[in-house]
C-alpha cells in the first residue's frame, strides 16, 4: 500500500511514525511540517495524483487536510495524535498508534459527511459567541506563557465568563428567519449529543445534516445553570432553540466581521455566513 503522510510535526515524532507505518506494510514517505501547512501540503498531494493520504494530528490538523481531500477521489487516513481527536473517536479510531495504522492499513474505507461555512470545510463543528473568545485566549496562553491546551482552554473559559456578552444576529433556515441575541450559536456536522456520559459525541456521521443550537439570552447564572442542565438531560424549554432537520443555515450580523470557532481554530468571516452540509464529501478509513 503506498501513501502520502504528512505529520504535524508539533503533535508527533516522525520516526516513530513511520516505523509503525512500515510495520503494518505501508510504503510511504513522511514529512512533518508546522500545522498552518498541511492543508497545502495535502492538496499538493491530492493534485500529484496520491490516492490515500494519511494525516497525523489533532483535530485541527485533519479539518485542514479535509479541505483538500473532500470532494476527490482520494481517501483520508487519520492518525490521532492530537489532545483530544473527536472525529477519530466519533468514527471508532483507536487512539493507540500501532493500532490507528492497523486500521488504516486494512483498507476500510467509508464515505462521511462534512461541513462548511463560506466554503471552508469543518469536520466536527462551528461556533459563534462565546467560545471563540476562550478559543482565542487559549491560544494567545499557549503562545506566550507555553501553558499545556487543557490548563489554557480552563483559564480561558473563566476569563471570558467574565467578560460575557450576547452576539445579535440574523439566522434564517428552511424558509425561517428570526433575529436573535445569543452567547452561543452552535452548528454541528451531524446530530451531537449534550447529556453525560455521551456529551460531544455523535452517532452518526452520515446523516446529511446540521446540527444547530442557539443558546437562549442569558446572564452568566443561567448560561451556567442551562450548561448544567444540557449536560445531565434535563434541559428546560427556555435554555436553548434546537432546529432539526437543516441542511442550510444563513447566519448575518451587523459587524463587519464574525468570529468563528472551526474544529477549535477561529477565523474572522466576513457575513453572510452560509453554513451547508455535503453528504457523503469525504472519504475515509475507519473501522
Amino acid at each position: 500500500m503506498e501513501a502520502s503522510v504528512i505529520l504535524n510535526r508539533n503533535r508527533c515524532g516522525l520516526d516513530e511514525v513511520a516505523a509503525a507505518l512500515r510495520a503494518a506494510g505501508i510504503e510511504a514517505k513522511v514529512d512533518a511540517v508546522d500545522g498552518d501547512l498541511i492543508a497545502d501540503r495535502v492538496e499538493a498531494a491530492v493534485k500529484a495524483g496520491s490516492k490515500l493520504i494519511i494525516v497525523g494530528g489533532g483535530d485541527g490538523s485533519v479539518s485542514s487536510a479535509a479541505q483538500a481531500v473532500a470532494g476527490t477521489d482520494a481517501t483520508l487516513g487519520i492518525l490521532p495524535l492530537g489532545t483530544l481527536n473527536h472525529l477519530a473517536r466519533d468514527l471508532g479510531i483507536p487512539f493507540d498508534l500501532a493500532k490507528s495504522v492497523d486500521v488504516i492499513a486494512g483498507g476500510q474505507a467509508r464515505a462521511i459527511d462534512v461541513a462548511e461555512v463560506n466554503g471552508r470545510i469543518f469536520v466536527n463543528n462551528a461556533a459563534i459567541g462565546l467560545y471563540p473568545l476562550m478559543v482565542m485566549d487559549r491560544e494567545l496562553q499557549q503562545q506566550r506563557l507555553g501553558r499545556s491546551k487543557r490548563l489554557a482552554m480552563l483559564v480561558a473559559s473563566l476569563r471570558t465568563l467574565t467578560r460575557f456578552h450576547h452576539q445579535r444576529l440574523r439566522i434564517g433556515a428552511d424558509g425561517g428567519e428570526a433575529r436573535i441575541d445569543t452567547p452561543l450559536l452552535f452548528v454541528g456536522n451531524n446530530d451531537y449529543q449534550l447529556a453525560l456520559p455521551a456529551a460531544g459525541q455523535r452517532d452518526r456521521l452520515d446523516d446529511g445534516q446540521l446540527c444547530v443550537m442557539v443558546m437562549r439570552k442569558k446572564g452568566v447564572p443561567g448560561f451556567l445553570a442551562a450548561v448544567m442542565r444540557a449536560l445531565l438531560g434535563i434541559p428546560r424549554p427556555d435554555d436553548m432553540v434546537r432546529l432539526d432537520t437543516v441542511s442550510s443555515l444563513a447566519v448575518d450580523s451587523a459587524r463587519s466581521a464574525v468570529t468563528v470557532a472551526l474544529d477549535g481554530e477561529t477565523l474572522a468571516i466576513k457575513p453572510p455566513l452560509i453554513f451547508r452540509i455535503r453528504p457523503g464529501a469525504l472519504k475515509v478509513i475507519a473501522p
